[in-house]
């Protein structure tokens, strides 16, 4: 079986735990060879890096300011991404996780508005980094669907280029962004009882441009809900989605491994 890769994973919370050796034999273990870590701020991006190098060919990793807690100071960490692409090796696969958190707002009106203000300033920016350099870009969006789409829309980059990380919404929702030419990246979610509009988004996008993802240490699949997550569970979520699309794990497997691939450019066997 072609080996599995989770397109979007946390992995700061291992390593300072000391436990990341541990988590990704434990990947390997399950199929799960490669593995994309996420950025969320500059406090990030640097150990990210040296994991990339430490680890080449099977942790590869992303620049971006998450929009949930951003600064003060998100200025001068937006002037340090287009650095890392500027590398000659170890250079990020993408710009992300940016975009837009209406979940995590100031619970006073006025502070909440000045927050949001500030997340599209700084999204628009990102994308507008992500345009010039023609890199892929992991949106976030929560409580924030179509003006996360209005905002791609008016940028420069191209949708084929585009991501919406963990995907709650519906089959509505996947539509506008796969007919456009963008995509949504499913979690351990489209495993949960209750989460029959995620699962009917999974099969309107179709297995083309089927991606999924941990984000862990987040949203542990059933039957490790509840668990703190790590990479080795992506293979749950791969097992109920070859269900839901009625194909084997390995034809799954092929299909991801070529669509996350070919989407971040891995250069990876």
């Amino acid at each position: 079986m072609r080996p599995l890769i989770d397109s979007h994973t946390h992995l700061e919370t291992f390593h300072r735990k000391g436990v990341l050796d541990e988590v990704l034999e434990r990947a390997k273990a399950a199929g799960v060879e490669h593995v994309v870590t996420v950025g969320t701020n500059s406090e990030d991006w640097g150990l990210y890096q040296q994991l990339a190098k430490d680890y080449r060919g099977t942790v590869f990793y992303t620049v971006g300011i998450h929009p949930s807690g951003m600064g003060d100071d998100w200025r001068e960490q937006l002037a340090e991404i287009e650095g890392y692409f500027s590398q000659s090796e170890n250079r990020p696969v993408a710009v992300g996780e940016i975009g837009l958190d209406r979940f995590h707002l100031s619970e006073d009106p006025e502070r909440a508005e000045m927050e949001m203000v500030r997340q599209k300033e700084a999204f628009r920016a990102q994308l507008a980094i992500a345009g010039n350099l023609k890199m892929p870009v992991v949106v976030h969006s929560r409580g924030a669907f179509d003006e996360c789409v209005e905002i791609v829309d008016e940028s420069d980059v191209s949708w084929e280029r585009v991501v919406f990380h963990c995907f709650t919404e519906g089959a509505a929702e996947i539509r506008k962004l796969n007919e456009r030419g963008g995509r949504g990246s499913f979690t351990g979610i489209l495993t949960y009882k209750k989460a029959d509009e995620v699962r009917e988004a999974a099969l309107a996008q179709g297995l083309a441009r089927f991606m999924i993802e941990t984000d862990a240490p987040y949203l542990a699949p059933v039957p490790y809900r509840g668990k703190s997550n790590e990479p080795a569970y992506l293979r749950a979520t791969a097992e109920l989605a070859a269900e839901l699309f009625e194909v084997s794990l390995e034809e799954l497997a092929e299909r991801m491994a070529e669509t996350t691939r070919r989407f971040y450019a891995l250069d990876c066997v």
